[in-house]
Parts: C-alpha cells; sequence; structure tokens
C-alpha cells in the first residue's frame, strides 16, 4: 500500500494506550501508528518541485474525523505552506472553528526528521489539545509525545 520505510511504523517510542485528549478518547499506538500511515499516503501527494521534501499530516478531531494535509511549494518559500498547517486549515473549513484535534501524525517520504515546526505548533496550539499526542519521525524512529511537551511555551491570549 505505502513505502513506510520513512517512518518505519511499527517502531514508535511511545506506550500502548496513552491517553491522547483530555476529552477523554484515547490514542493508542495501534492508533497512532494508522494515522501515521495516513499522513505518510497524504505525502505522496504533496507539491514539493523545489525541495523534494513531501511531507503529509493526518489530523484526528475530537469529532472523530480524520483529516489530511501535505505541503505546497511556492517558489518563494516563504508562501510555502506545511503539511501540518494544510490540514489543520482543511478542517476548520470543513468542520468550523470549533473543532478541536486529540492526535497529531507528520510524515515524509525522504526518512528524514521532520517534527512539526516552529510555526506549525504555533498554529496548531490555537487547536489542538495539550495531551494531543503528536507522532513524527526522528533521528532515531517514529517519537509519539503530548502536544504541551512539544510547544510547551505556547503564545496565548484570550479573545474578550
Amino acid at each position: 500500500m505505502n513505502d513506510p520505510s520513512a517512518t518505519e511504523p511499527g517502531k514508535a517510542k511511545t506506550e500502548a494506550g496513552k491517553t491522547a485528549t483530555e476529552a477523554g478518547r484515547a490514542a493508542t499506538e495501534p492508533e497512532l501508528l494508522r494515522l501515521l500511515e495516513m499522513a505518510h499516503e497524504a505525502a505522496q501527494r504533496a507539491y514539493a518541485p523545489y525541495s523534494g521534501f513531501r511531507v503529509g499530516a493526518a489530523l484526528r478531531l475530537t469529532n472523530g474525523a480524520i483529516v489530511t494535509g501535505v505541503n505546497v511549494e511556492n517558489v518563494s518559500y516563504g508562501l510555502t505552506i506545511c503539511a501540518e498547517r494544510s490540514a489543520l486549515v482543511r478542517a476548520v473549513s470543513q468542520f468550523g472553528p470549533e473543532i478541536r484535534v486529540e492526535a497529531v501524525a507528520v510524515a515524509n517520504l525522504n526518512a528524514a526528521p521532520s517534527p512539526p515546526c516552529g510555526a506549525c505548533r504555533q498554529v496548531l496550539a490555537e487547536f489542538t489539545l495539550p495531551e494531543a499526542m503528536v507522532i513524527f519521525p526522528a533521528a532515531d524512529g517514529p517519537r509519539a509525545m503530548p502536544f504541551r511537551e512539544l510547544l510547551p511555551l505556547a503564545f496565548e491570549m484570550r479573545a474578550k
């Protein structure tokens, strides 16, 4: 179905049954690995003619939906959108701004470490539950951690 060599889904560094959300829904290791496979499948549709670095992301929402996104490059690199933000924008446009993310997976086709960048972490912080598990390729294989550990000091502003 796909080439798992870039992410080696069977070797994620997480504990089975780890809680993913404050809402009570758990992201088990098999669920995280399936989400990672979906991100890997999405990466095959990425538009990366300049860097060749194709990334996919899959978000599981608290409503049970899974939304994917890919990186879309532009000749002006600053206008490129990452896979994580692409997936989040799709989720908001499809389900509305009340959505919440309870699990995140990031994969690439280049067998390279690729945790979410700082911009993606901050944008995800608007919609991602602190306990949501995030799985991504690291130097030593897939790594999973709660979102609050990925971005411990996110910018916050309370709407009036």
